[in-house]
């Protein structure tokens, strides 16, 4: 290799190294922000004297006497009841993705194999149904839900956000089953396996990774959802995004938005949490499913 192509290779990993780095940073500076200032009194994270007031804790030394503050947290999981809205959104966000996935391994596994026509247009019939507006959905669902006094549970978040849910797993798993060749699913049945022994105990183990980062979207889905849950469910099922929504009050009525930024960060950390723990999955499956092969 020449001098002059090492030094090309020298600076484009310095360039790309200092870009990826650069990136980093502005991506986290939100999130670190919003840390730093959950143990800040509002007088300083949203201080209109001067903003270096959110660094140096004035306002919170002169309330607490201390420089950092635990009174958001306080506030929003002891005295509103964040802990109810975290609870909440655990039951809707397991349930819709246990469902997802299971219907969506199966339905894409059935469609992946299968050589009728009919399948194309299922799936075109998903993807249609997947780009509709969720407050369409939404309205949709309203009027059973009410004659049928179901309005505000849990359950109704649920099977609207499945709904919704289910053409994106549907698709993506199918995507991941054309990957796997149809030998596999021959040599074990040619071993005695019937074809759901076959699809259980040979293909599930092959394709995990895909099924890992089809669940992560689609608790990602079920996480941050607010139209459905902010429409769907009462004040006292409120699951976590539509509750910080509450935190920041009205016109009508005072919120206290620390309160929300306390809960802001407590929402964020498990994804962080979640993300790194899968992360060999998810690049696994990432790659997998971009490949067909």
């Amino acid at each position: 290799m020449s001098l002059a192509t090492q030094r090309r290779s020298a600076s484009l990993i310095i360039f790309s190294t200092g870009f990826v780095i650069l990136w980093l940073c502005l991506a986290s500076l939100p999130f670190l922000w919003t840390l730093w200032g959950s143990f800040k009194v509002q007088g300083d994270f949203f201080s209109k004297a001067d903003w270096s007031y959110a660094l140096t804790g004035v306002r919170t030394q002169i309330e607490t006497g201390a420089a950092f503050t635990g009174d958001g947290y306080f506030g929003a999981w002891i005295e509103q009841e964040f802990w109810r809205a975290t609870l909440n959104t655990a039951i809707v966000v397991i349930a819709t993705v246990v469902i997802s996935l299971t219907l969506g391994t199966l339905g894409g596994y059935a469609l992946a194999r299968s050589g009728y026509r009919y399948a194309f247009w299922l799936l075109m019939a998903a993807l249609v149904f997947r780009a509709m507006p969720h407050i369409t959905l939404v309205s949709g669902y309203l009027l059973p839900f009410f004659q049928w006094n179901l309005w505000g549970h849990l359950p109704t978040a649920i099977i609207v956000l499945v709904a919704i849910n289910q053409p994106f797993t549907l698709w993506m798993l199918h995507s991941f089953f054309l990957n796997i060749p149809k030998d596999m699913d021959e040599s074990a049945m040619v071993d005695g396996c019937t074809r759901f022994q076959a699809f259980r105990h040979v293909i599930i183990p092959v394709m995990w990774p895909g099924v890992i980062t089809t669940g992560l979207f689609s608790f990602l889905l079920a996480y941050n959802d607010f139209a459905v849950t902010g429409m769907l469910l009462s004040q006292q099922n409120q699951t976590m995004v539509p509750k910080i929504a509450s935190f920041l009050g009205t016109t009508q009525v005072e919120g206290n938005v620390m309160f929300a930024v306390a809960a802001v960060v407590s929402a964020t950390a498990p994804l962080f949490a979640l993300v790194m723990f899968f992360q060999r999955q998810i690049v696994s499956g990432l790659t997998a499913g971009a490949v067909k092969g």
